[in-house]
C-alpha cells in the first residue's frame, strides 16, 4: 500500500528526531524495556559512561550503579518509583565502564502505550563537577558559619529587614548575655539605652545602612543584666543576586576598657601639660621672687637706717610702715613660691595663729569677693611642728577648692583647737585645723577617691587633682592625718590633724639681739643689697668689708683678718656664692660661711650643707645665723 505524504512526513520527523539523540554528547539518552534491559544508545551515553551501544544494548541498567547501591536496590526502586508516578528524579553516584565513579543528575520517564507500559526513557547528565563546587561552597558555608559562630570578641548576628535577630553567634552572648532562645526573634532596639529609643536612634541606624550602605558608630549599649558597655557597632545591608533587601549583617565590639584607656591617656596629657604650666610658673616665679626680694632686702636695710638716725616722730612712723609693707611683700613672695612649689621642706615650731593670720590675704585673694573668710585660732593653741610653706600651700588648695564648691558665693571657715586621743594607736596630743564651707559637698561616692593623686571632678582646664593630694601628703609626712566630712548640698569639712610641738613658737625681733665682733667679708655684686646688709652687721657690731664677686672675694681672703664670710648665693663670673662656700670649706675650713639668697634654684637643693638666709631677712635672722657659723667653728677648733 503506498505511503502517504503524512506518513512519509512522519517517518522523516522520527529519522531527525533519532538523529537529535544519538547527536547529544553532554547527556546520556537511551531507552530501558519494562525489566530495565537497556535497548538503546546514544553517544552522549557513550561519552559519559564509556560503553559502545554492541557493549550495554541487552545489559540491565543496574550496572552503572556502585556496589552498595545495587545491593541496596536502589535501581528497582527508581523503576518503580517511575512506574508508579510516571516520572522519577535523583543525584548520586554512578560507575562508568572502567570503575570510575561520576556524580550524576538521573530523570526516568515511563512510557505507556495504549495504558500499557513499554519502557523507560533515561537520562542522565554528568554533574560532578558542580557538585563539587556545591559542596566546596557548602562546606566554605560551613566553616564560615562555625567560624562566625564561635567568634567570642565579636557580636556578630543578623537582622531581618525590620531589624529582628536572625541569627546569633558566641561574642553576642559573651557581650550582650543573651542565649541564642533568648534574643533570636527579638527587635534589635532592646541593646540600647532607654533614651536612644525614644529618640528613634535603631530605626534611624537601619535606614542610613540601607540608604548609604553602611552604618558606623560608638555608642553605649546595654547588656541582658542592665549595665552599660561602650559599643563600636558596624550595621550593613544584605541584598540578594536582585538587589533586594533580605536583612542586615551586625558587627558590635565591646570596646569599654580601650575607650578608659584613652581617655587616661587624654587626662594624663592635659595633666602632664598643666604640670609643665606649672613648671614654668615656678621657673618663672623664682626668677622674680630673686630680684623682688633683693628689692626688698634694700628697701628692708634702708629703713633700718632711717629709723636708726631719726629723730621725727612722723618719719620713725613712716619708716615703721615702710618695713610693714616690706615684711608683707616678703610673706606674698614666699607664698608665690610655696604656690609653685619652689619652697624647700624645712619644719620648724610654729605659732599656728602667726602662720594662719599670715596666709590670711593670701587667702582673701584667692577666694574673691563673693565669699566670707572667717579664721578663729585662739591664742592657746598648741604649737605644731612642720614646714610652715607646706601648711600654707594646704590651706591656698583647700581654699582653692572650697571657692570652686561655692561658685554663688559663701561662707570659708579656718578653725583651730587643742585635741587629745587617749586611746588607740594615735593615743597622743594633737592639734585639728578644720576648714569648712557652705558649698555643694561631695556625693558618697567620690569622697574615697579626693586625696588620690590626678583625680579631680573638675572641668578640663579647672584643676590637676593635686591639690588634696598634697594637703594628704603633708599631713601624714608631719606625723599627722587628714578627714573628710561632707553631704551634698550642706558643705565639706576638712580636718587636719597635726602632732602637738614641744617648746615656744612664734619669737621675732623681740629676742634679744646677740652683739658680734671681728671682720664679716660681705660678697654680694648688687650695690643697694651691699648697702643694705652692711647696716644689719654694722647694727650687730661686726666690721664689714664688701666685695662684688667670688674673685674679689679669695684675693681678699689671702691677706688674712677674716673671721666670717657673708655671700649672696647668685653672682657674675665664674664661681657663684655656693662654689665660693664650697671652696673655702676646702682651702679655709676656719672661716665659716653664711649664704643669702632672694631664691635660687641651687639653694633650693643645698639642703643642709649650710647656713641659708633667704631675703630679705630681719636683724634677729642674720643675728641668729652669724652666731651659729662662729659657734660651730669654735667648737670645730675645740674638737681638733
Amino acid at each position: 500500500m503506498p505511503k502517504t505524504k503524512n506518513d512519509r512526513n512522519l517517518l522523516e520527523s522520527e529519522r531527525a528526531f533519532r538523529l537529535l539523540v544519538q547527536g547529544v554528547t553532554d547527556y546520556a539518552i537511551y531507552l530501558l524495556d519494562p525489566n530495565g534491559i537497556v535497548s538503546n544508545w546514544n553517544a552522549g551515553a557513550e561519552t559519559i559512561k564509556g560503553y559502545g551501544a554492541d557493549e550495554i544494548v541487552g545489559q540491565h541498567f543496574s550496572v552503572f550503579y556502585p556496589p552498595e547501591d545495587r545491593e541496596a536496590g536502589l535501581p528497582a526502586t527508581a523503576l518503580e518509583a517511575a512506574r508508579r508516578n510516571k516520572r522519577f528524579e535523583a543525584e548520586g553516584w554512578r560507575m562508568r565502564k572502567d570503575g570510575t565513579r561520576f556524580f550524576a543528575s538521573v530523570v526516568i520517564d515511563a512510557i505507556y502505550e495504549n495504558d500499557v507500559l513499554v519502557g523507560f526513557a533515561k537520562i542522565t547528565r554528568d554533574i560532578t563537577e558542580r557538585m563539587q563546587a556545591r559542596s566546596a561552597l557548602s562546606e566554605s558555608e560551613n566553616l564560615f558559619r562555625l567560624l562566625v559562630s564561635n567568634v567570642t570578641d565579636y557580636a556578630l548576628y543578623m537582622l531581618d529587614p525590620e531589624g529582628h535577630v536572625t541569627s546569633w553567634n558566641l561574642g553576642g552572648q559573651r557581650i550582650k548575655g543573651y542565649l541564642p532562645d533568648e534574643i533570636i526573634g527579638q527587635h534589635f532596639s532592646r541593646f540600647y539605652t532607654p533614651g536612644d529609643r525614644d529618640a528613634g536612634k535603631p530605626a534611624r541606624a537601619l535606614s542610613i545602612a540601607r540608604e548609604k550602605g553602611r552604618y558606623e558608630e560608638e555608642g553605649l549599649r546595654v547588656r541582658k543584666d542592665g549595665t552599660f558597655f561602650w559599643a563600636s557597632v558596624v550595621i550593613d545591608p544584605v541584598r540578594n543576586d536582585a538587589g533586594e533587601l533580605i536583612g542586615f549583617a551586625k558587627i558590635t565590639r565591646d570596646i569599654t576598657e580601650r575607650r578608659q584607656a584613652t581617655q587616661q591617656l587624654e587626662r594624663m596629657q592635659k595633666q602632664l601639660a598643666e604640670a609643665q604650666k606649672m613648671d614654668a610658673l615656678g621657673q618663672l616665679t623664682g626668677g622674680v621672687a630673686h630680684d623682688f626680694n633683693n628689692l626688698l632686702m634694700a628697701i628692708t636695710g634702708n629703713v633700718r637706717l632711717i629709723k636708726r638716725h631719726a629723730i621725727v616722730p612722723r618719719v620713725i612712723e613712716a619708716a615703721g610702715a615702710i618695713e610693714a609693707s616690706a615684711r608683707r611683700g616678703a610673706a606674698l613672695t614666699r607664698q608665690l613660691l610655696t604656690f609653685a612649689r619652689r619652697q624647700q621642706v624645712a619644719p620648724t615650731l610654729l605659732n599656728l595663729e602667726e602662720t594662719v593670720q599670715a596666709v590670711r590675704e593670701v587667702l582673701a585673694t584667692v577666694l574673691g569677693s563673693a565669699i566670707k573668710l572667717e579664721i578663729s585660732v585662739p591664742a592657746g593653741v598648741w604649737p605644731i611642728f612642720a614646714d610652715p610653706t607646706e601648711l600654707e600651700t594646704a590651706l591656698i588648695n583647700l581654699s582653692i577648692n572650697s571657692r570652686d564648691a561655692m561658685p554663688d558665693g559663701g561662707t570659708l571657715t579656718i578653725t583651730a583647737a587643742n585635741y587629745r586621743v587617749r586611746d588607740g594607736e594615735d593615743k597622743g596630743e594633737y592639734v585639728q585645723i578644720k576648714v569648712a564651707d557652705t558649698g555643694a559637698g561631695i556625693p558618697e561616692d567620690v569622697i574615697a577617691k579626693v586625696f588620690d593623686p590626678f583625680f579631680t571632678t573638675k572641668p578640663v582646664g579647672k584643676g590637676t587633682g593635686l591639690g588634696l593630694s598634697q594637703v594628704h601628703g603633708f599631713a601624714n609626712q608631719a606625723g599627722g592625718r587628714v578627714e573628710i566630712q561632707s553631704k551634698l548640698g550642706a558643705g565639706t569639712e576638712i580636718t587636719i590633724r597635726l602632732p602637738r610641738g614641744e617648746g615656744h613658737a612664734g619669737a621675732h625681733e623681740a629676742e634679744v639681739l646677740a652683739k658680734g665682733a671681728g671682720n664679716v667679708l660681705l660678697v654680694e655684686d648688687n650695690p643697694d643689697v651691699a648697702t643694705a646688709s652692711a647696716v644689719f652687721l654694722e647694727e650687730l657690731g661686726y666690721r664689714v668689708k664688701c666685695v662684688p664677686d667670688a674673685e674679689s672675694a679669695l684675693r681678699e681672703i689671702e691677706h688674712d683678718g677674716i673671721d666670717l664670710v657673708f655671700s649672696d648665693v647668685v653672682m657674675p663670673g665664674k664661681m657663684d656664692g655656693l662654689g665660693l662656700a664650697r671652696h673655702l670649706r676646702q682651702n679655709y675650713p676656719n672661716i665659716p660661711v653664711v649664704l643669702a639668697t632672694g631664691y635660687s634654684e641651687a639653694a633650693r637643693k643645698l639642703g643642709s650643707e649650710f647656713l641659708l638666709l633667704r631675703k630679705p631677712y630681719e636683724l634677729h635672722e642674720l643675728s641668729s645665723a652669724l652666731q651659729t657659723a662662729l659657734h660651730q667653728r669654735s667648737k670645730g677648733a675645740l674638737l681638733n
